[in-house]
């Protein structure tokens, strides 16, 4: 029997050579997209036995990143406002904070690479069947949203994105969004974030699969549900092709 890490980290997933195709074999979809409860309980499980909520991924050294990281998803949003944004070289950019926060944010590229930053170098696993290993630098997606101040009864932080005309959103609950190694990258192997790999800013949330790590993250809102937001399962992919809302691995 195929298990769902054989299928991400190898195995049939070297059959498969993008997102639509693992969506149209329904053996694979069944795999992959099933069982999510089982998997998001069995995960936060683990992690209280390896250490807690804040148990971390593994980390590499320099050594060991990768000489290529392809692209995954959107390769360049191409629209009108997000072309003005790089031609300034992300200069009049500005990271919206709202929602259930005390505090709602405006913070421009500078700013937030002003901000105490963590590096990490970790593995990156694509629903595809691939991985690679990068270097990540960024402030903690928690200093964020302590600095917005989130009111009680917040449960959820939804990414907003530039691509798919401004519509691409992806969440993840408040115990992801505390994780100690989940951060807003604005650097990748040493250099600005490139406009492939999801510039000026990208989340990176070590513990789950590449496809919840939004890039081209435009507003970042804190919410209690989900219902009402797209098409109410939690992000793109999960409302339109049925991929898991909680993608831990």
């Amino acid at each position: 029997m195929i298990s769902r890490r054989t299928m991400i980290g190898g195995g049939a997933g070297l059959l498969l050579t993008g997102c639509d195709q693992v969506v149209q074999i329904p053996a694979a979809r069944k795999i992959l997209f099933s069982g999510e409860r089982l998997n998001l309980a069995t995960q936060r499980l683990l992690q209280v036995r390896a250490g807690g909520r804040a148990a971390l991924a593994p980390e590499f050294t320099a050594a060991d990143i990768s000489p290529i990281f392809r692209g995954n998803g959107t390769q360049n949003p191409d629209t009108a406002d997000y072309d003005a944004l790089l031609a300034n070289n992300f200069a009049d950019y500005r990271l919206q904070v709202g929602g259930l926060v005390r505090t709602p944010l405006s913070l421009s590229l500078s700013q937030i690479m002003a901000m105490p930053a963590r590096t990490q170098i970790t593995r990156h696993d694509c629903v595809e069947g691939w991985s690679a290993i990068g270097k990540w630098h960024g402030p903690l997606l928690g200093t964020v949203l302590k600095a917005a101040n989130i009111r009680p009864g917040a449960r959820y932080v939804v990414c907003t994105c530039a691509d798919m005309g401004g519509t691409y959103y992806d969440s993840v609950d408040l115990i992801d969004a505390f994780h100690p190694q989940s951060i807003l990258a604005w650097g990748m192997n040493d250099q600005p974030l490139s406009v492939v790999h999801g510039a000026p800013i990208r989340l990176r949330v070590e513990r789950q699969l590449g496809y919840k790590q939004s890039k081209y993250i435009m507003r970042i809102d804190v919410v209690d549900s989900l219902a009402g937001i797209g098409g109410g399962k939690g992000g793109y992919w999960e409302d339109n092709v049925d991929y898991e809302w909680y993608a831990g691995i």
